[in-house]
């Protein structure tokens, strides 16, 4: 491979400019030795795009071209930047500017504040969610906590596509944006949000970008000196600039046109916050002289992975997917993707947590290792099964579900009204649990049918609804259960659901997973209404959609597994689809008329191969119940049939359980859960065979642990006469 490996933290520094072409493939080098006028890099996803960009600056400076002050790099995140910055001082090119545009951006204005305005600089605010609320606490309008975050991520959009308030409503519908209120009522928080900030001498970040563009545009002397310092500039991740962040750059080039663009149409995914490929795309009609080089070679994913993504772009629509990029992997060949289908969403989750134990056993780090889902509220089932595996694991881009404002919120709301009993008017017309759930959760912002638009408002309700449903389950699993008990069983659940300190199986929505990667990706939950999303309703929408499964498919360097769940609970009707974008990718799905579905290897049904078994009811070995709730089938009774667990045999499993914990350094979760505990405690297994029918001991731990548990279930204290664990 010549781009995009994994490197050494200390690599040596080129010692002279030609060096630092060393290794770029053709058209990376290509790349690196346009450094004069316009330049447009198509670069597809693994395609070594950082590299082509920070060697080209690198190569410019070391070869006296470009000077380190006159050349700034922009991006869109801290942590590319400081990446980029990286790279370069490893080139031996440090002193070259990399920043994000409104880092960029707040220095020019703290530095030309003096000159072009006088006196100090406003006040910048570190979060506007705060005047938003007072904003909309004169304008009489309620929001809760949610709602706020949505209007206030309104009020960011408005500003960067350039939008005044009086004009909010005509732009939302123009752009067919689900707007969270009614458009009037934002555009009058608006307004008044923004008199607010000039009473207060404050300014927001949108104002850092739109005050520089006031500076730059009425004060050309200013324009000039900027331009006199700046000559060259380079812009990561194209595709995702808006109408204002464009105005800027215009602003910061005048008429000059050293410009490096660097992008891919296919990953833009951010729409919803003014982000445009439309840029990018036009970046040729402005520029008919561009120099435009196009990076397909594929360092990450192997052809398998590859010959998918490309299948799913083959299938888009639209003008992004006019000017789609053909990958080609430049990887040994790997294993094909694999594409199961599950009874529900319990069965997806357990099979998902077994595929990534095999795959830490067979040698894989868990932290090389990722589920992905598309909303934040499907991570709650999976933390649940890969704490049963005994899997560590660490959420990105959001809390754990247990820990989320709304679900703590809930969790007090459910808690007093269990407390009040009868005397809670909330409860006077509930006549079972999940209806007193309802009851109470439609105080919080539960509604039966879910909100239209799909940001914070969506995801609260996706919560409290997971919460309506975990009753609905355990009301059918333990017949009379109260309030209290369902509390109960929430606070277990939380503790369990504990996230581990260390590095784990990384949980992540989608968009929290673009510009990442790793070895092994598993993309649950591929169904219609999930993928896409049901909110998305133009074509437009749905093409974002399939552009972010394609951004999820490319995360994968080696192992990609694809699910889906027919039903959502156990026994639920199957009436669910898979997701209408593998259609003519996964086998048995019919066919695009090209290679596409073509040696993809065939759809596991659930976690095995061929026709699927039908999956029997659990019974409750006491009463004979059948069984539904996670936690009762493991202990293959109902929560309240009697239990005759040894008491004092648990409390020893606990006590060896910490202890083995604390050697591993882990959650104790991930050596057994407290439900496997009580399991064993309540059959006290005499043979590795009786020990291994227990959920969640399986053949690893059976491996690990058994002759302790064993010896501890006899009346040992768990020693086994060596050092081995």
């Amino acid at each position: 491979m010549t781009a995009a490996t994994h490197s050494t933290l200390f690599p040596q520094v080129p010692e002279t400019a030609d060096a630092v072409l060393d290794g770029l493939d053709p058209e990376q080098r290509e790349v690196a030795l346009a450094l004069s006028g316009p330049v447009c890099v198509l670069a597809g996803a693994g395609t070594g795009k950082t590299r082509a960009i920070t060697h080209r600056i690198a190569y410019g400076v070391r070869a006296g071209i470009l000077q380190p002050a006159s050349v700034l790099a922009v991006t869109f995140t801290n942590r590319a930047a400081g990446e980029m910055r990286g790279r370069l001082r490893q080139l031996g090119a440090g002193g070259v500017q990399a920043r994000t545009f409104h880092s960029a951006a707040l220095r020019q204005l703290q530095f030309f504040w003096p000159k072009a305005v006088g006196g100090d600089m406003p006040r910048l605010l570190e979060r506007k969610i705060q005047l938003v609320a007072d904003a909309a606490a004169r304008c009489r309008i309620r929001l809760d906590r949610n709602e706020l975050r949505d209007v206030t991520g309104e009020i960011e959009w408005a500003k960067v596509t350039q939008t005044v308030p009086a004009d909010y409503p005509a732009a939302v519908a123009k752009s067919v944006r689900d707007a969270p209120r009614d458009p009037a009522e934002i555009s009058q928080i608006y307004a008044l949000y923004e008199q607010l900030k000039r009473d207060r001498a404050a300014i927001d970040f949108e104002d850092v970008l739109l005050l520089t563009v006031g500076i730059l545009q009425d004060r050309h002397d200013i324009a000039e000196q900027i331009r006199r310092q700046y000559q060259h500039f380079v812009v990561d991740e194209y595709q995702d600039v808006s109408p204002l962040q464009q105005r800027l750059l215009d602003l910061w080039l005048g008429d000059r046109d050293n410009l490096c663009v660097v992008g891919d149409a296919s990953q833009t995914i951010y729409s919803f916050t003014g982000a445009t490929p439309d840029h990018l795309l036009n970046f040729r009609n402005r520029h008919p002289n561009a120099t435009v080089v196009k990076l397909v070679r594929d360092y990450r994913s192997t052809p398998q992975v590859v010959h998918l993504a490309n299948g799913l772009l083959s299938q888009a629509r639209g003008r992004a997917a006019e000017h789609r990029l053909e990958l080609i992997s430049q990887r040994d060949p790997g294993p094909e993707p694999a594409y199961t289908e599950y009874a529900d969403e319990p069965a997806e989750a357990e099979g998902t947590a077994r595929r990534i134990r095999d795959l830490i056993a067979a040698g894989v780090p868990a932290g090389e290792i990722a589920v992905l889902y598309r909303i934040n509220a499907q991570s709650e089932v999976y933390e649940q099964a890969l704490a049963d595996a005994g899997v560590p694991y660490q959420l990105r881009g959001a809390e754990r579900f247990f820990e989320r404002q709304e679900v703590r919120e809930a969790g007090i709301a459910l808690r007093g009204a269990a407390r009040a009993g009868g005397n809670d008017s909330l409860l006077d017309d509930a006549d079972d649990l999940p209806s007193q759930v309802r009851a109470v959760l439609s105080t919080k912002g539960w509604t039966s049918k879910p909100p239209s638009g799909s940001g914070a408002v969506r995801d609260r309700w996706e919560s409290l609804a997971a919460l309506v449903r975990l009753a609905e389950d355990f009301a059918r699993a333990k017949s009379g259960a109260t309030l209290s008990d369902l509390v109960a069983e929430l606070d277990e659940r939380a503790a369990a659901q504990h996230a581990p300190t260390v590095q784990g199986v990384t949980l992540a929505s989608l968009h929290a997973a673009k510009g990442l990667e790793w070895d092994a990706v598993f993309l649950v939950g591929l169904t219609e209404g999930m993928m896409p999303i049901t909110y998305a309703k133009t074509d437009e929408q749905v093409e974002e959609e399939r552009r972010l499964l394609y951004v999820g498919v490319t995360r994968a360097r080696l192992h990609l597994s694809l699910s889906w769940a027919l039903s959502r609970a156990p026994g639920g009707r199957a009436s669910r689809r898979p997701t209408r974008f593998l259609k003519g990718l996964r086998p048995g799905s019919g066919s695009l008329g090209s290679r596409a579905a073509a040696g993809a290897g065939g759809i596991e049904r659930g976690i095995a191969g061929g026709r699927r078994k039908p999956r029997g009811p659990v019974l409750c070995r006491v009463c004979g119940a059948t069984l539904t709730e996670a936690g009762a089938m493991k202990l293959m009774r109902c929560e309240d049939c009697p239990s005759d667990m040894d008491e004092a045999l648990y409390e020893r499993l606990r006590d060896w359980r910490a202890e083995q914990a604390r050697e591993l350094a882990q959650p104790a979760y991930c050596v057994f859960t407290d439900k496997t505990l009580m399991a064993i405690a309540e059959r006290v297994p005499t043979t590795d065979g009786e020990l291994s029918s227990i959920s969640g001991v399986g053949v690893r731990k059976l491996d690990r642990f058994g002759a302790e548990v064993l010896a501890i279930c006899a009346g040992g204290d768990g020693g086994t006469g060596d050092d081995e664990h």
